[in-house]
C-alpha cells in the first residue's frame, strides 16, 4: 500500500497518474493548501520542504518526498516506466521538468494567472521563459512521440504542467507536435483517473 498526502496540482497530479499507470493499490490524503495545512506539524515530520507531495511505501516504511524522487522511487520499486536502456535519457527529462518546466511554469501561475496585471516586468519575464519551456518541448517533440522514445515516467511528469497551458497565456496549436504529445496522453484511462482523484 502507497499512501498519497497531495493536493490537486501538476506536481500532486503527476504522482497520481502515476500510480494509476502502475495499477497499485494506493490511498491519497488530500492536504488543504488553502488551509496551509502543509505548514502543521504533523505533515512537516514527513515533509521537511513542507511541500506535495509525499509518499509513504507501507510495505518498505519508507517515506519519499519531492515529486522527482517520488516518480523514480516507484519506477524503480514497480520496474515500468523508467526502461534500463533509456535511463538517462529519461531521468535528463525528469530533471528539466523538476528544475526549469516546474519553475518557470510555476512562476507564470503566480504573475500571469494569480496574480495578472500587478507587475509587468513580472509578467514580460514569465512570458519570455514559458515561450522558451514550450519552444524546448516543441523541438524535442518535431522528431520524438515521447521524451525518452517511449511513455516514461518523463512524460508523466512534464504532461500536468502542459495541462496548464490556459493559464500560461499559451496557445497550443502554435506547437503542433507538443499538442498531438498531448492529447495522446490525455486520452490515457490512468491519466484520467489520476489527474482526477483529488
Amino acid at each position: 500500500m502507497i499512501k498519497l498526502y497531495t493536493a490537486p496540482t501538476p506536481n500532486g497530479r503527476k504522482i497520481s497518474i502515476l500510480l494509476e499507470e502502475l495499477k497499485v493499490e494506493y490511498k491519497c490524503i488530500l492536504v488543504n493548501l488553502d488551509k496551509k495545512e502543509q505548514f502543521k506539524k504533523k505533515f512537516s515530520k514527513i515533509s521537511p520542504t513542507n511541500k506535495i507531495p509525499v509518499i509513504e511505501d507501507c510495505e518498505h516504511k519508507k517515506i519519499i518526498f519531492e515529486s522527482g524522487a517520488i516518480l523514480i522511487y516507484l519506477a524503480e520499486k514497480y520496474k515500468k516506466y523508467l526502461p534500463k536502456n533509456k535511463y538517462w535519457e529519461v531521468l535528463q527529462w525528469v530533471v528539466f521538468q523538476v528544475a526549469y518546466v516546474g519553475p518557470m511554469l510555476g512562476q507564470a501561475h503566480q504573475y500571469l494567472y494569480y496574480n495578472s496585471g500587478k507587475s509587468k516586468f513580472a509578467e514580460k519575464k514569465s512570458k519570455q521563459y514559458t515561450k522558451h519551456v514550450y519552444e524546448i518541448l516543441e523541438k524535442h517533440l518535431t522528431n520524438n512521440i515521447y521524451f525518452a522514445g517511449r511513455y516514461s515516467i518523463a512524460d508523466i511528469a512534464i504532461w500536468p504542467w502542459v495541462d496548464r497551458h490556459e493559464r500560461h497565456q499559451i496557445k497550443l496549436n502554435k506547437y503542433p507536435n507538443t499538442e498531438k504529445w498531448y492529447k495522446k496522453i490525455s486520452k490515457r484511462p490512468a491519466v484520467i483517473k489520476g489527474y482526477n482523484v483529488v
